[in-house]
């Protein structure tokens, strides 16, 4: 391998998702009945086709395009949440992701609890959580409630448990979905703040975003996907400007 190619962190290769989408859904006894009959009432729908890329390390890269296009099903293919039908996807590296709310974390647990339960997840020691736990505390802002039932926590607060769990686990690529619209205007700058630090010490991101100023305000570079495919890839304010522009 070059050292060119060992620079990447992220390589997407060719790849092709689809998913089987069942066209009937039985609610009544009667429907249920005559779905028996009918499970061939299904299509396949390719979200990802053909698509390949290539991260470096230390980028900032966003992730655009319209709902559909398969910005979040790339996420979790680079997460290993879902494997592609074809092609193939290699990240090198410790990876963390912020996909969906709350992923990882047990209900009925504490926020302490779990943030233990998660950091050893991403494969922290005890000790390595116990160094870290008072930051991340300190970091979610949620001192009152940490010992409180994740159940009973707003979605704004998973948010604020998740991200501060995840850029404590010295990751070397973060993979981050819409989960950061979550939440008061205060801690959401405040983690683009964050994402702005681990970008300048180094760190691989992947942004996925329908906030096009947030793309410009972090990205080094932006791709743009549509109807499964790689449309634009390049400068940000490029391929956001592109991207805007098709819209109107």
């Amino acid at each position: 391998m070059s050292s060119e190619e060992e620079d990447y962190k992220i390589i997407v290769d060719n790849v092709y998702k689809t998913f089987n989408v069942y066209l009937d859904r039985a609610n009544t006894v009667k429907e249920k009945l005559l779905f028996l009959f009918s499970r061939n009432k299904k299509e396949k729908r390719e979200v990802l086709k053909g698509v390949s890329l290539k991260i470096k390390k230390g980028e900032a890269v966003g992730l655009i395009g319209v709902n559909g296009s398969g910005k979040s099903t790339l996420l979790k293919l680079m997460t290993k949440i879902i494997y592609p039908n074809k092609g193939k996807i290699e990240t090198k590296g410790k990876l963390t992701s912020l996909l969906e709310l709350g992923a990882g974390f047990h209900p009925d647990f504490s926020g302490r609890e779990n943030i233990y339960f998660n950091a050893s997840i991403f494969g922290l020691t005890k000790k390595e959580i116990d160094d870290r736990l008072d930051k991340i505390i300190e970091f979610s802002e949620l001192q009152d409630f940490i010992d409180n039932p994740v159940r009973t926590y707003s979605s704004g607060m998973y948010m604020r448990l998740a991200f501060a769990v995840a850029i404590n686990v010295d990751a070397d690529i973060l993979l981050i979905d819409e989960i950061l619209s979550v939440g008061d205007e205060h801690f959401q700058n405040k983690c683009f703040e964050k994402m702005k630090q681990l970008k300048e010490q180094g760190k691989t991101m992947v942004f996925v975003t329908h906030s096009m100023q947030s793309v410009k305000n972090l990205c080094n570079r932006a791709i743009w996907l549509c109807d499964g495919k790689i449309k634009m890839d390049g400068n940000t304010d490029e391929v956001v400007d592109a991207y805007i522009e098709s819209t109107k």
